[in-house]
């Protein structure tokens, strides 16, 4: 008897340190799959705003997931141009409209937009030591990219919110260091 009764206690740990393991796990976003880059044919690719276009033969990452939303949900803030003819490509997917440099929209990487979800919705971005409230009006895409639909642009990583001109100004961010910086989100 005393043989069984001191293992309980090693078993109810292996068991509960098990399930901590396993819950971690199902909160991680792992790449879904891979894409083979694809060269843009000439004037395909906009680089506008540094823009990265496909390279002929790289191996970019895919992701269904994001990482899971907070109230300070970290984040890795780029630049867009969700104007016709800008860095964004086509019309936003949430309105099927452009939008102006000079108003605070964004786009979700794909986890995060979460099948539209988000859509017209307004979340809050806080870096530099201050907020601004922006409107999610598109995806951007962490399941496809390396086409003509994505401006033979790579897939976007899991964890982009992809910002207006407007929303870099109203963080305070000078001119020049835009393009990247590590802020935090949340839904408003």
């Amino acid at each position: 008897m005393k043989a069984s009764t001191s293992i309980a206690p090693f078993v109810l740990l292996l068991i509960l340190i098990s399930s901590i393991v396993l819950c971690s796990k199902a909160q991680q976003c792992v790449p879904s799959g891979r894409i083979k880059g694809k060269e843009a044919p000439p004037g395909q690719c906009n680089k506008e705003n540094d823009s990265d276009c496909c390279v002929q033969g790289k191996m970019y990452k895919t992701y269904k997931c994001s990482p899971p939303v907070s109230s300070h949900t970290k984040a890795q803030l780029t630049l867009n141009s969700f104007q016709k003819g800008g860095d964004g490509g086509g019309p936003s997917e949430c309105d099927n409209q452009y939008h102006s440099d000079d108003t605070p929209v964004v786009a979700l990487s794909t986890g995060w937009f979460n099948n539209r979800s988000r859509c017209l919705h307004n979340i809050t971005i806080s870096a530099n030591g201050r907020s601004v409230v922006a409107m999610v009006v598109d995806e951007c895409d962490s399941t496809m990219g390396c086409d003509e639909d994505h401006d033979y642009q790579p897939p976007c990583s899991n964890n982009i919110v992809d910002a207006s001109k407007a929303v870099w100004k109203a963080l305070g961010v000078p001119h020049n260091q835009w393009g990247g910086l590590q802020i935090t989100w949340s839904d408003a």
